[in-house]
């Protein structure tokens, strides 16, 4: 007790002050979890190298992706490995040209080349805004989906390709664990706001006698 005044809280701002540090607390586990597993991921890549010959005539462009504040396409297009056995290659993005009616030149090496990247377990999956996605263009591409479509034995993973082709697209991917400082950062502010709920509450509680 300080001289002159008693600890009387008020139940409202208890209750304002429990919820606020509940909800602190919930979202400082979340971003914190959210780096865990970043880093998780960064710890897993798997690298990989393989020869084959591509199919271009199977090419999909990814829509909507960005480098620079450009807009452009991720170009995706499966492998022909040994023994009939296929994977998908995401080699990089390409500019798209001025008018949307328009698509970009792909260039693909031909007859036997060599691609070394990383291995994925899928591609990033936007928010779909339709159903089934069809077509050259495409928002997002589920393997499994593009397997039945395509009716190529694809393996489960794609591979980020990393090594350099004579194709002119642009290979700079983001690396997996990108942002793990961010979301600590963000996890000892919630932290933080919770500590000040608690300790806002506290001292609103003493009053004078």
């Amino acid at each position: 007790m300080v001289a002159g005044y008693s600890f009387r809280p008020r139940l409202w701002a208890l209750a304002l002050a429990a919820a606020a540090c509940a909800a602190g607390v919930a979202l400082g586990n979340w971003q914190a979890r959210r780096a865990e597993e970043k880093r998780a991921l960064g710890a897993q890549v798997q690298r990989i190298m393989v020869h084959g010959e591509f199919m271009p005539e199977r090419t999909l462009l990814l829509d909507n992706k960005v480098r620079s504040r450009r807009a452009g396409y991720e170009v995706v297009t499966p492998l022909r490995l040994a023994d009939g056995i296929h994977v998908l290659v995401n080699r990089g993005w390409i500019e798209a040209p001025a008018r949307r009616d328009q698509l970009p030149e792909v260039a693909t090496p031909s007859g036997r080349v060599r691609v070394e990247g990383v291995m994925l377990a899928r591609l990033p999956q936007p928010l779909k805004l339709s159903g089934k996605s069809s077509g050259r263009v495409r928002q997002s591409l589920d393997l499994k989906e593009f397997a039945v479509e395509s009716g190529l034995p694809l393996q489960a993973f794609v591979i980020e390709q990393h090594s350099a082709l004579a194709d002119g697209l642009l290979r700079e991917w983001p690396r997996p664990d990108a942002g793990v400082e961010k979301h600590q950062g963000y996890a000892l502010q919630w932290y933080a706001l919770a500590a000040l709920a608690v300790a806002l509450a506290v001292v609103l509680s003493f009053r004078k006698n």
